[in-house]
C-alpha cells in the first residue's frame, strides 16, 4: 500500500485551485471605432437575445468596451459543453443579419473557464523592427504554435498592435470641397477590391479573370480619387492625412520600459500546470529558430510562468 501510495502521489496533477469544470463559453466581437454604448446596443444586444433561446443556460454576462464586446454564457452542470458550443455557433449564425455590416469578422467562441488564470506570459519585442512587424509573428506563428501544446486551452494577445493604413481626414478641407465623409468612405471601399470579374473559356483551358485592386500600404492609398469638383479630381491626401500605422493606437504593452506583444497562455480545466509550462518552456528554443532571417532582432522571453505553486520572474 505504500509503495502505490507513493506511485499515486507522484501522479496527483498540481494546480492552486481545485478543478471545477463549469461549462461556460466566452463569446467575442469587435467593430473597429464604435463606443461602448454602441457595441452593446447594437452588437451584444442582438446575440444575447439569440443565446437566451439555448436550452440550459444558466446565466449571461456581457462586458462592452472600445470596439470589442465580451459575452460570458454559463450552462447547466449537465449540459455538454461540445454540443453547447454547437448551438452557441448556430446562434451566432443566425444573428449576422442583425449585427452591424461593417464587421470586419463574425464574432467567434471559446469553450473556456473564466476562473482559470493564465499559468503562463510571454513576452515578444525588437529592437529594430516595427511592432507591427512584431506582432505578425507573434500573432501567426507563436500563439498558433503554443496553441497546439497538449493542455493548452488559448492563447490571449495584450497589446495587439496590428497592421492597418490610418487616414485621419480633415473636416475643414472636406468643407471647403463640399465632400462629405460618405463619399471618402465609399472611394475608399471603391478602390480597394479583389473580387473575380469573369472567365475566359477557351478550347483547352479555362482562365478566371481577377481584378488586383487591394491596397496594401498608404502611399497606394493617397492618390485616389475620391471626388471631381469643376472638373478636377479631389484626391485622398489633399483632404487628409493618411500614414502606415496600426488598427487600435490606444492599446499598448511595455516590459522593461519596451514595447512588447504578451501572450498569455491558459490551461485546459484538469490538466497539470507543471507539465503545461514544462511543455511551453520546451518549445521556445524551436519558435525562436523559425523566424526569419529578417526578425533575427526580435526576441521572445518568459515575463512570468506558474509551475506549481511558484511564480517565476
Amino acid at each position: 500500500m505504500m509503495v502505490f501510495g507513493v506511485m499515486a502521489y507522484r501522479l496527483l496533477p498540481v494546480s492552486d485551485l481545485p478543478t471545477i469544470d463549469f461549462p461556460t463559453i466566452q463569446v467575442s466581437a469587435g467593430l473597429p471605432g464604435a463606443s461602448p454604448e454602441t457595441m452593446a446596443s447594437a452588437v451584444a444586444l442582438p446575440l444575447e437575445k439569440q443565446f437566451a433561446t439555448i436550452a440550459g443556460l444558466n446565466a449571461i454576462s456581457s462586458s462592452s468596451s472600445q470596439g470589442t464586446t465580451s459575452i460570458s454564457l454559463q450552462f447547466d452542470l449537465n449540459r455538454d459543453i461540445d454540443a453547447a458550443a454547437q448551438d452557441v455557433q448556430s446562434m451566432i449564425s443566425r444573428a449576422m443579419r442583425l449585427l452591424p455590416a461593417q464587421m470586419p469578422t463574425p464574432p467567434s467562441y471559446q469553450k473556456v473557464n473564466p476562473g482559470d488564470q493564465a499559468v503562463m506570459v510571454l513576452v515578444v519585442y525588437s529592437s529594430t523592427l516595427p511592432l507591427s512587424t512584431v506582432d505578425e509573428y507573434a500573432e501567426s506563428t507563436i500563439a498558433q504554435r503554443l496553441s497546439m501544446v497538449n493542455g493548452v486551452a488559448q492563447v490571449q494577445v495584450f497589446g495587439a498592435a496590428k497592421y492597418a493604413v490610418r487616414i485621419d481626414v480633415d473636416p475643414q478641407r472636406l468643407a471647403a470641397r463640399r465632400i462629405g465623409i460618405d463619399d471618402i468612405a465609399t472611394a475608399i471601399q471603391n478602390a480597394n477590391v479583389n473580387l473575380p470579374t469573369g472567365t475566359i473559356y477557351g478550347s483547352q483551358q479555362t482562365l478566371v479573370v481577377q481584378a488586383d485592386g487591394q491596397l496594401l500600404e498608404a502611399a497606394a492609398y493617397r492618390p485616389v480619387i475620391v471626388a471631381y469638383r469643376r472638373g478636377n479630381p479631389v484626391r485622398l491626401d489633399e483632404v487628409a492625412h493618411v500614414y502606415d500605422g496600426i488598427e487600435n493606437d490606444k492599446n499598448a504593452a511595455w516590459y522593461h520600459g519596451q514595447r512588447t506583444i504578451y501572450l498569455a497562455v491558459q490551461k485546459q480545466p484538469g490538466t497539470n500546470v507543471v507539465a503545461v509550462v514544462d511543455a511551453v518552456k520546451e518549445m521556445l528554443p524551436g519558435l525562436r529558430e523559425q523566424l526569419p532571417p529578417a526578425c533575427s532582432s526580435a526576441s521572445a522571453a518568459i515575463a512570468r510562468s506558474q509551475s506549481a505553486s511558484r511564480w517565476a520572474t
